[in-house]
């Protein structure tokens, strides 16, 4: 529901815009909005699950989410809808790290844990383009209030299934918000997805767009200073500085940006391009949906225990890049089974050995009282991966279709030439296709990158050690969590990392 609502009120936008009346110039606000407030509260919603339980800030959340889900499918304005998508980024925030936390704490045998991240990295993975296909078949067949009434059904049947199955846990007493960090985080994370929301729309060089990620860059610093001396951290720098977790969150992190060049690129390319309707554009993608699942729940059941997250994580990069680079053959004229089709899956079977198993390694080891907050971690990264992919390959891919129509209809050309208008929609098209094509390169750099950076971080060998007892099971596979291991066996320590 969480990542559904990423992309799915996208492809309905045009008819809520022309039912309620808003400007063109505006309509990035629907979107940006739920962005802003998922983006900026991750962290502090991660640590009230910490703090006050998990079942109830999910079922909170929950609740939340398909109460303002029904309002904004009842928008009689512009504000209203605006309002209804950031209060849903609000409940958002508060349900997705709870959701990742109630996993992570649940599923502590190995065997159990990869088959539970490899249905949650699956569905990660896939959401956004499941949200193009359902989006598309409401708003074709129904009305595009339905891509925000639709979550009534996946709430009730989440909300049941958490009041008869999650496990109340007590609020742990004594303990307080770190305030000061959570009011620096939030700002520096609303600068950074506003900045760079900006720059997506507008140019890099607007006041707007750099004085906010300028902020943005101050206030995470800021965070990180106070994070070091605060006496009850809002994110704990143990769990960060871990090198496999840094890896993961680093991991998700280039995998959100590099996955937004395949859904908005081929979701334009096979519309604008090739024609297709939204509801065809979806059902395009239903075969890299099923390739990701099936890869994510192989590489966490059979292989992540054998591996570990290094090659899985650094091949399945390579695999995506791969899948992009093959991508770059598309035409004007090409067809979905010739030129589509076997990039999507290669490329889907790469990222189903990078999501699965980052989600798994940026929540493994921590302490159960900072679950939640690791697994806000995980989805910060995700968050401000997109945006960030967002903003760079928007602008890269706008400039090279803007430059090939220039030089292709520039002033130097026969007047008559541009004044033809068959010649200038196929020169229009020629160019749309080469910024594509410009914007599946750099993705795949962004993927090459995303190889060397898991590479280089996470540590080699699998997380559990492998003749380790029950008490080994739950180390973060490293020399000192081991130590921290035998200690909590030997009754040394009673908590910890372990």
């Amino acid at each position: 529901m969480i990542v559904l609502d990423l992309t799915v009120v996208n492809i309905a936008l045009p008819s809520a815009q022309r039912a309620l009346n808003f400007a063109t110039v505006d309509r990035q606000w629907v979107v940006t909005a739920y962005a802003l407030a998922f983006g900026s509260l991750l962290l502090v919603g991660g640590r009230l699950a910490d703090l006050l339980g998990r079942k109830l800030t999910f079922m909170i959340g929950l609740a939340g989410f398909a109460v303002v889900s029904a309002v904004g499918g009842a928008s009689v304005s512009f504000g209203m809808l605006v309002t209804a998508r950031a209060c849903q980024g609000i409940f958002a925030a508060l349900m997705a790290p709870s959701a990742l936390s109630i996993l992570t704490n649940t599923f502590q045998d190995p065997k159990d844990r990869g088959k539970a991240f490899g249905v949650y990295g699956a569905i990660a993975g896939a959401g956004s383009a499941v949200g193009l296909l359902l989006g598309g078949a409401l708003t074709e067949f129904l009305s595009w209030r339905w891509t925000l009434f639709v979550n009534l059904f996946f709430a009730v049947v989440a909300l049941a299934g958490a009041a008869m199955l999650l496990k109340r846990e007590p609020a742990r007493g004594g303990q307080r918000l770190d305030l000061p960090g959570a009011v620096l985080v939030c700002g520096a994370m609303f600068c950074l997805v506003y900045g760079l929301a900006n720059a997506a729309t507008h140019s890099w060089h607007a006041p707007s767009t750099y004085s906010f990620l300028a902020a943005g860059v101050v206030g995470l610093v800021a965070f990180a200073a106070w994070q070091a001396r605060a006496r009850v951290p809002l994110l704990p720098p143990k769990v960060v500085l871990d090198r496999n977790r840094a890896g993961a969150y680093l991991g998700i992190l280039i995998a959100g940006a590099g996955m937004f060049g395949i859904f908005l690129f081929v979701t334009y390319y096979l519309q604008t391009t090739l024609g297709y309707s939204p509801v065809v554009t979806g059902f395009a993608f239903l075969p890299m949906v099923a390739v990701l699942m099936v890869s994510a729940n192989v590489g966490q059941i059979v292989l992540m225990p054998r591996t570990g997250p290094k090659p899985l994580m650094g091949i399945g990069m390579l695999l995506a890049a791969g899948g992009m680079v093959w991508l770059t053959r598309i035409g004007v004229h090409s067809g979905y089974v010739s030129a589509i089709l076997g990039p999507l899956m290669v490329t889907a079977a790469g990222l189903g050995q990078v999501i699965a198993p980052a989600v798994n390694t940026g929540t493994f080891g921590v302490a159960a009282h900072d679950a939640g907050v690791a697994s806000a971690t995980v989805n910060v990264g995700q968050q401000l991966g997109g945006s960030i992919g967002t903003a760079v390959l928007n602008t890269l891919v706008a400039g090279a279709t803007a430059s090939y129509l220039a030089s292709h209809l520039g002033p130097g050309d026969n007047p008559s030439d541009r004044q033809n208008p068959l010649l200038v929609q196929h020169a229009a098209q020629q160019a749309a296709v080469h910024g594509y094509t410009v914007g599946f390169w750099w993705t795949a750099g962004i993927f090459v990158l995303g190889s060397v950076v898991c590479g280089t971080l996470l540590r080699p060998g699998p997380l559990y050690p492998r003749q380790a007892g029950p008490a080994g099971q739950h180390g973060s596979g490293n020399h000192a969590d081991q130590v921290a291991d035998r200690k909590v066996v030997e009754g040394v320590v009673g908590g910890g990392d372990g």
